[in-house]
Parts: C-alpha cells; structure tokens; sequence
C-alpha cells in the first residue's frame, strides 16, 4: 500500500557540537533557551547568565567530548533513524523524513526550508523524546512554531506526537535491549537493574509538567513487560546548578547499591533513544569508574536504541497512527 500523497515527518533533537570549538556555543544556546532558563527577570539576566553557565561548562565538560572522539555523535545516530524511517515507511507511503536539531546544526530553520522545498501534502512533528518535558520536547516545538512564521508550512494539516513512552512497540524494543544486554552477566547471578533518566529541576515539576510521572510509568511498564524479578532503581543523572533537581543521583545510587555489596549492575537510559556524552561518558566511562571504586564487579551499559530495528517499527507505526491520509489500518500493519 502506498498513498499516491506524501508526508514530511520531522524527528526533533537535542544536538549536540560536532568539534571541541563547537562546545562553548552549543551551551550558550541551550541556556539562553526560555523554556530552560526561566524565573522573575530572566528577560533581563537570562543572556549574560547564559554566557557565564555556558563558558563555565564548557570547560567541564570538554574532557568528556574529547573521550568520546571530540564530538557528539547524535546527529550521526539522528540521521540513521531518519533514513531507517524513511525506508520504513516507504513501504507504505510516499515519506520524507527530516532532522532538526534544538541547539546545533541542522538547526530548526534549516529543517523548515527543507520540509518546505519537498512541499509535502501534510505534516508529522515528532520529537525523540519518549516522556514530555517543556524542557525538551515543548522547546522544539515552540522553536519550530517561531521559525514557521508565515511558511505555507502554517497550512499543512499537521499531526504533533507530543510523547511515545506508553507505546507498546516502544516498549517491546526496550525490553527486548534489555534482555539483550542481561545476557551479558554470568547465568543464574542477580543483576540489579539501575532505570537512569535525565534530571529537571524540580520547579519544573512543580509547575505540572509530566515528565517524572511519565518516566516512572516506563519503568513500571518495563518491569511488568519483562518479568525480570530483579532488584532495580529509578535515579536521574546530567544535574546542572545548585538548585534542586529530582533524585535519587546516578552517583548516590552507585554508592548506596556498593554499600550493599552488589556485584552486578545494567543501567538503562529510559529518556535517551541515541547515544551521546550522557551515555558514552557520563555513564559508560564516568559510572563505570565510579561502580568499580565502589565494589561492583561487573557493570553494563545497554546501549541507546539508535536504529534497532524494532525502534524504528514504533517510530513508523506512530507517524502512521497519526497520518490523517492513511488511517488506522496502515499502522495496524506498521506495527506487525
């Protein structure tokens, strides 16, 4: 089956700098973001506080983008689950598929002009973040709204899938990562599985947003899907500032599960889909360290989903779930 119309599907993310140089603004431009740096007088105090936030990572954390070959490798890892996409839903429909990146190149307006010179008869957003946040999926789509401007995009019939942390497809590619990386550790030994998502603040909670709730429904979904009967915990990890943001910390976590004298470790990224520092070196190299000091014998990291197979199945069958032009029989098949 493939409609004779075509459909654009953007996949939004975060970015990341693709040099050492590329660093300091990168930063600058993820905290000069309003969605991020928000409180009374941020109009007035959000750019210089932004220049001084980002000068000062920068420098923090430019080891970390050097041990992972100088870079960050997620518009790599973004690009290949646009073309798995894109292959993917050919088989269906007349697709194109695009990337647009918050903080670095491609930038959301390069995405704009993109999707505009394909002229596609109707619009799918999708944003690569499982569990909503103002903080992450809301700013891509607030910056996408202001880049649209007056775009003939503005008439497009559009389809926003806002989160994805309940579908089932989703979650299936998860569990089967999991299992995947479970084989790693001796048969019969128990694993304690440590659930590590992306801290915010916690007025950010506060304030309604849903991404704590949504995260630890993936986790409980998780465990029922998986049938593990494993010890685990859900902690958050990237904190940046002094105020207060959720916990428990990645590193307390490691700590604690030491004290108790526990041999095996698996951390699973639940709020990352793609490889990038926070996985390849906060966790796979900084954790890793950290476990070992601590007296965790073995330590595994499952990787990020990137193009598995059965990821880019979830993404196909949500973009088509949503296609106004094809209806709910074509993501019924997406999704066998």
């Amino acid at each position: 089956m493939n409609s004779g119309k075509s459909i654009a599907v953007v996949l939004f993310q975060l970015g990341g700098p693709d040099s050492l140089e590329a660093i300091e603004p990168f930063l600058l431009r993820l905290f000069r973001d309003p969605d991020i740096i928000d409180f009374p007088f941020a109009k007035i105090a959000r750019e210089p506080l932004a220049r001084i936030i980002s000068a000062t990572r920068a420098k923090k954390v430019r080891n970390h983008y050097a041990e992972i070959g100088g870079k960050s490798p997620i518009l790599e890892f973004t690009q290949r689950q646009a073309r798995a996409l894109e292959a993917e839903l050919g088989r269906f429909v007349n697709a194109r598929v695009f990337v647009a990146m918050r903080y670095w190149h491609p930038l959301t307006e390069a995405a704009v002009r993109a999707v505009e010179a394909s002229a596609p008869d109707e619009l799918v957003l999708l944003p690569l973040y499982p569990q909503y946040s103002r903080t992450t999926t809301g700013s891509s789509l607030n910056e996408w709204n202001r880049q649209i401007g007056s775009s003939p995009l503005k008439q497009l019939p559009t389809r926003i899938i806002r989160e994805f942390y309940s579908d089932p497809v989703y979650l299936d590619s998860l569990t089967a990562n999991i299992d995947k990386s479970l084989s790693k550790f001796p048969a019969g030994e128990e694993v304690h599985l440590v659930f590590s998502a992306h801290s915010v603040p916690v007025s950010v909670i506060e304030r309604g947003d849903p991404y704590q709730m949504q995260i630890e429904s993936t986790v409980e979904s998780l465990l029922e899907l998986g049938r593990w009967g494993l010890p685990h915990t859900l902690c958050y990890q990237s904190k940046v500032g002094a105020s207060k943001w959720l916990q428990p910390s990645l590193h307390s976590t490691l700590k604690t599960l030491g004290e108790r004298h526990t041999a095996n470790v698996l951390v699973v990224p639940v709020a990352f889909v793609s490889d990038h520092v926070e996985t390849l070196s906060e966790i796979n190299i900084e954790a890793r360290e950290e476990a070992a000091h601590h007296g965790i014998r073995q330590f595994e990291l499952m990787p990020g989903l990137n193009d598995d197979p059965g990821f880019i199945r979830a993404l196909a069958g949500l973009v088509l779930g949503e296609a106004e032009l094809l209806g709910a029989n074509v993501a019924r098949i997406a999704r066998s």
